[in-house]
């Protein structure tokens, strides 16, 4: 691993020596198709718990412990099993931790996992905070589940999160955004050419309500009575199923209602250059009152390739207006990116042979369903 004097997110390599080491282990061992370019795929362990409500543990108490205060019944994920929407569920994760003291971590819902609106995010025993691994934490992960839209069929190894590792204090700027983009142009226009990155708290990202090369279709409003959707199923659902298109008007907006789920698409094309990764930040309650902020993580090489071939990717945004109705234009800011300087580039890029589904995306629902086709 790079000396410890670096600060940064661990990139494929640097993962696979601390699996290597035993910091990062299973007893089932580690895959390596979990080792994405600045992050590693969580997998759900053999039961999960219904619990009553969300929880944090606090005190020297744990999730276990806590488990079996406020659990309802139990369900068997060696086979088959439906986790219903609306419900909490508590999912023992089969990897285990065992960090450095310079060593943290922050956890993500995997792309699919947003795009499916499942409610996704990590606990640790001891932990003050969702999603945030302690340096030199020691012991269990688990997976606090919550499916809000789609009851889904999941099984034991069903990789809905992910944790990205950070050696040192990690902050990050706009002063390293403005230094990347110099160099590198982090934004494209949806005709290719290169935008003007607006760089304040983050890179500010917008709506896209004119549709993608021309077409009607601005975004997808998610049915409130659908199928089952097994996770293992790729290419398999038919979208008018699951999803109502949503056509252009002439004053290219879009009212939100209150707790439907949305998938819309960014304005801007963004790379993530190979020695960077970026985050997805929660939505700032001063733009609107809606949340953009279900799957955060954007990896190496996302929109940009291996040599800065890619022009830019656009963002897909999973979106849920709260309490009130909330319009949309064209345009509009609605979420921002951080960057974070990794120890060094990743052996392997997103994009690059690892099966990645989202690298030239435009309006794209999750892997699970067809390519739509409308009129």
């Amino acid at each position: 691993m790079t000396a410890d004097t670096q600060t940064g997110v661990l990139p494929s390599q640097s993962l696979e020596q601390m699996i290597a080491s035993g910091a990062i282990r299973a007893r089932a061992g580690i895959l390596p198709e979990q080792v994405q370019p600045s992050s590693l795929d969580l997998r759900l362990g053999a039961e999960a718990y219904r619990v009553r409500a969300s929880f944090l543990v606090t005190g020297n108490a744990t999730v276990t412990s806590k488990l079996e205060q406020y659990r309802l019944h139990t369900l068997d994920l060696t086979r088959p099993a439906v986790l219903e929407k609306g419900c909490v569920y508590i999912v023992p994760l089969q990897e285990e931790l065992a960090l450095p003291g310079n060593i943290s971590g922050k956890a993500n819902p995997k792309s699919s996992t947003g795009r499916l609106d499942i409610f996704t995010r990590l606990i640790t025993d001891e932990g003050r905070q969702f999603e945030i691994v302690p340096a030199g934490y020691k012991g269990r992960l688990f997976a606090e589940v919550v499916p809000r839209t789609f009851s889904v069929v999941a099984r034991q190894g069903d990789r809905l999160s992910q944790l990205r590792l950070f050696q040192g204090d990690h902050q990050p700027s706009d002063q390293l955004l403005r230094e990347i983009d110099s160099t590198e142009a982090l934004v494209y226009l949806p005709d290719e050419s290169r935008g003007e990155a607006n760089i304040e708290n983050g890179l500010r990202l917008s709506v896209d309500l004119a549709g993608i090369e021309g077409s009607p279709i601005i975004g997808y409003r998610a049915k409130k009575h659908a199928p089952l959707i097994d996770l293992s199923k790729i290419g398999h659902y038919a979208t008018e199923d699951f999803w109502d298109p949503i056509r252009r008007n002439e004053g290219r907006t879009l009212v939100l209602d209150p707790e439907d789920f949305y998938i819309l698409a960014s304005r801007e094309r963004v790379r993530i250059p190979p020695q960077y990764a970026a985050e997805m930040v929660p939505y700032d309650p001063t733009i609107g009152e809606f949340r953009i902020h279900y799957a955060g993580f954007f990896d190496p090489g996302f929109g940009y390739g291996s040599t800065g071939e890619i022009n830019g990717t656009r963002a897909v945004l999973e979106v849920r207006s709260h309490e009130v109705p909330f319009i949309l234009e064209d345009g509009q800011i609605v979420a921002s990116l951080v960057f974070e300087r990794l120890l060094e580039r990743p052996r392997t890029l997103y994009g690059e042979g690892i099966g990645s589904n989202y690298q030239r995306q435009g309006l794209k629902l999750s892997k699970h369903f067809r390519t739509p086709v409308h009129a």
